[in-house]
């Protein structure tokens, strides 16, 4: 795997910006049919991608220190790319930085230009964990024709439900909410209410498929259950998991492993061995 540590200035957040986009390699030098390397690898049509988002607290560096995504990743020959966004539950902020329109327009399409990575939706998945994972759904359901997917791992996915019982939730209370959202008490139906955004991709007829894993000693986990429910019965298209763990690495570098393999089970040939000359 190729990791690259990069910088890029950001037109829309008018500031420098750290990521990191992992790239599929081959294993070794070995033995390598270079003459055929971009085809074997994937580079000639574009590889897969997935954007993965931190949590409250974390950056760039996030997946890449704490899981074994690097491995797990060359193992697919899946692309990478994780980006710094502060804590700044990945919205376009009322008189602030637009963080919302830089994961879904400004950071993708300079991802496509620069490596060999797919533009088409059908190619294009984004996850993440705690608030990246309501960043996942919220930037997916933002941009249903850039993501056809989007996985979140213990995503604290109901907005007004962490506003309103934030002394229960576990550092939820550092957030100026009305900063990040304007009027908190008008959050149901709004641009950042998940349930709102579902319901108006699903009129517009362009719908991200959903995932969804929470550990069963999550401080959040109540909540993904009642989100899961409220949104099957809406009729979305969830894949919902849960299994021991709490809100921490171990569950997630378990659980990226099956959002990945999700991420590719529609393509063909994602058998994940490597070609060799």
């Amino acid at each position: 795997m190729a990791l690259l540590d990069c910088y890029m200035y950001s037109h829309t957040l008018f500031s420098n910006i750290s990521f990191y986009v992992s790239l599929p390699t081959p294993s070794s030098g070995d033995k390598v049919n270079y003459a055929t390397l971009k085809r074997d690898f994937g580079y000639d049509e574009g590889l897969p991608v997935a954007y993965l988002l931190h949590g409250m607290f974390g950056d760039a560096s996030s997946w890449i220190r704490y899981s074994s995504i690097d491995r797990y990743a060359q193992d697919r020959r899946i692309a990478v790319v994780s980006c710094s966004a502060g804590n700044n539950f990945y919205q376009n902020i009322p008189g602030g930085l637009s963080w919302e329109t830089f994961f879904t327009r400004e950071l993708p399409a300079y991802i496509c230009a620069l490596f060999p990575v797919s533009p088409r939706r059908e190619d294009t998945f984004i996850g993440g964990f705690s608030m990246g994972g309501y960043g996942a759904w919220h930037l997916a359901l933002s941009a249903p024709e850039r993501y056809s997917k989007a996985a979140s791992l213990s995503g604290a996915l109901d907005l007004q439900s962490l506003v309103e019982h934030q002394e229960s939730v576990p550092a939820a209370g550092v957030f100026n909410w009305k900063v990040l959202l304007g009027d908190t008490g008008s959050l149901a139906g709004s641009h950042a209410d998940l349930f709102a955004q579902y319901k108006r991709c699903a009129e517009a007829g362009c719908v991200p498929a959903l995932y969804q894993a929470c550990g069963t000693e999550d401080f959040l986990y109540p909540m993904n259950c009642d989100v899961r429910d409220r949104f099957k019965a809406m009729g979305c298209n969830l894949t919902s998991t849960e299994g021991p763990g709490g809100h921490d690495w171990a569950f997630w570098d378990r659980e990226i492993v099956h959002v990945l393999d999700w991420f590719l089970e529609d393509r063909k040939n994602a058998s994940g061995a490597v070609l060799m000359g």
